[in-house]
């Protein structure tokens, strides 16, 4: 580190940031500036995350920024990791350079996602479906919208808006009306001879029509 002053602002940052997150949120300073073999931790907030402390030796991020070439090293962001006892981390890591870009320093953040990864499948597993939400299944707040509903779902089934339908059409999708209950709903036969500007008594033709056939 380049002095001091660096190195109590990154503490104070690290301890501001567990402190934000919680105790499942690590956050670690390697020095790698001192000619000290094993490079190890000299700062960690919540150590009980991977079980490590400022007497723990190098990792693998600090091996990776010894062996590289400083200027091919970039900050690596919100990526995954495991500790050995099984443990999803979510990491980021960040090199700290001096005047001339040379890494002297890494901080790192360890986030412990592993109950939130158990809870996000469970929920995952209760929210599947086998298939995409069916419009027909829509849950309708009163009977007016449900026969709205099922005007809809008529003109769908016949692919084309009423003023284009032919009377064959027009007698499918009573039907289809028919086969769902809509005539169930009171004054139904009203609101349908309407929508497709025909008489109730062309809506009974077009329901006995099939069952003629």
């Amino acid at each position: 580190m380049e002095n001091d002053c660096n190195l109590d602002f990154l503490k104070r940052l690290a301890k501001g940031i567990s402190v934000q997150f919680g105790r499942n949120c690590e956050v670690v300073i390697h020095d790698i500036s001192s000619d000290h073999v094993d490079y190890p931790i000299i700062f960690i907030e919540n150590g009980h995350v991977t079980h490590r402390d400022t007497s723990t030796s190098a990792s693998r991020i600090v091996l990776n920024a010894l062996k590289h070439v400083s200027t091919s090293l970039e900050d690596k962001l919100n990526y995954t990791t495991k500790t050995h006892d099984g443990k999803i981390l979510k990491s980021s890591t960040i090199y700290i350079r001096d005047s001339e870009n040379k890494p002297t320093g890494i901080f790192s953040i360890n986030y412990d996602i592993t109950e939130l990864t158990i809870a996000k499948n469970c929920i995952d597993s209760l929210t599947s479906y086998k298939e995409d939400i069916d419009e027909a299944n829509q849950i309708p707040q009163n009977v007016n919208q449900l026969l709205d509903d099922l005007l809809d779902e008529s003109v769908k089934k016949i692919g084309k808006p009423v003023a284009l339908m032919s009377k064959e059409e027009k007698i499918q999708a009573i039907q289809f009306l028919n086969e769902a209950g809509a005539f169930l709903i009171t004054k139904a036969g009203d609101k349908t001879a309407n929508f497709f500007g025909i008489s109730k008594y062309s809506i009974y033709n077009y329901i006995d029509i099939k069952n003629k056939i």
